[in-house]
């Protein structure tokens, strides 16, 4: 194995250090509500890998991402095994920027919830009359930071995030709060109108940066998956209520309806996950999934 070492693993992700770069592993775990549960949905970290790396090619005119390979036989002989096949990607090593960048295109969710109680979201002030589930006049960028205690996200103005960046980076802190504000907006505005062109509404995402060995901003992490964003079908969009999706719905729903489950899906439930991510990622590539 040389050098290779597990650094990281999490709830659905495993990252090892390879010397020079990283692999990232999506993992088939799936969790709900932060629990862990005991099936595998087979074929989910290859889809989601997929789907990032289908993005990253796209994007690459707004800006450079940390993708270098998903080819096992460009990683260590220890990745050339069925498991890690199609759902490993060999990444550039960065340092990554403490802030995720959410933006929202529609209003659901937590920003729903915020808004009905005084018609702002994370402090931007919105329109009045919205319905949920409603577009956006323009889309807005919500940022968030890791709280100090627990981890809880912490949500926080773009002005906070440039004090958080100036406190790491002296002397960078509006421009880097810039750029990833700037680039956020930017490469969802081109994605969503891609995804609503092949029937899928982009509701909101988050992306993650990092500064590379030249202080270069690159998008990290995954991007633009049914894990890390809101996909709705476009048939049948309808405001005014919440919007089927395409990620673990199934799932959450089975869950919260059977109490006594012991962590444990039944098969049907897993199909029709595994089901949903697969028909977003053909809607989105113009192509059926295949494991490479």
């Amino acid at each position: 194995m040389g050098d290779l070492k597990l650094l990281y693993e999490g709830k659905v992700r495993e990252v090892y250090d390879n010397g020079d770069n990283l692999i990232m592993v999506a993992t088939d775990r799936i969790s709900v509500f932060d629990i862990i549960l005991k099936n595998k949905i087979t074929d989910k970290g290859a889809v989601l890998t997929q789907m990032s790396k289908f993005w990253f090619d796209m994007t690459k005119d707004i800006i450079p991402n940390h993708m270098i390979s998903v080819d096992v036989n460009d990683m260590p002989e220890f990745f050339h095994k069925d498991e890690y096949t199609g759902n490993s990607m060999m990444c550039k090593k960065l340092r990554m920027l403490p802030i995720e960048c959410i933006v929202r295109g529609y209003i659901t969710g937590s920003g729903w919830a915020s808004y009905q109680k005084n018609g702002t979201v994370c402090g931007i002030k919105l329109p009045e009359g919205l319905k949920e589930s409603d577009k956006l006049p323009e889309p807005i960028y919500t940022p968030s930071t890791k709280a100090e205690i627990g981890d809880h996200d912490e949500n926080i103005s773009y002005e906070k995030s440039i004090e958080v960046l100036e406190k790491k980076y002296p002397g960078h802190g509006e421009e880097y709060a810039t750029k990833i504000k700037d680039a956020t907006i930017a490469l969802y505005k081109k994605c969503a109108e891609y995804a609503l062109s092949k029937g899928i509404i982009i509701a909101d995402t988050k992306f993650e940066f990092g500064l590379d060995e030249n202080d270069n901003i690159l998008i990290a992490d995954e991007m633009l998956t049914p894990d890390s964003s809101r996909f709705w079908p476009l048939e049948g969009y309808e405001p005014g209520h919440g919007q089927p999706s395409f990620d673990k719905q199934f799932a959450r729903d089975w869950y919260k309806a059977n109490p006594d489950n012991d962590n444990l899906l039944p098969d049907e439930i897993v199909e029709k996950t595994i089901a949903k991510y697969k028909e977003a990622y053909q809607l989105i590539t113009g192509k059926p999934f295949v494991r490479k």
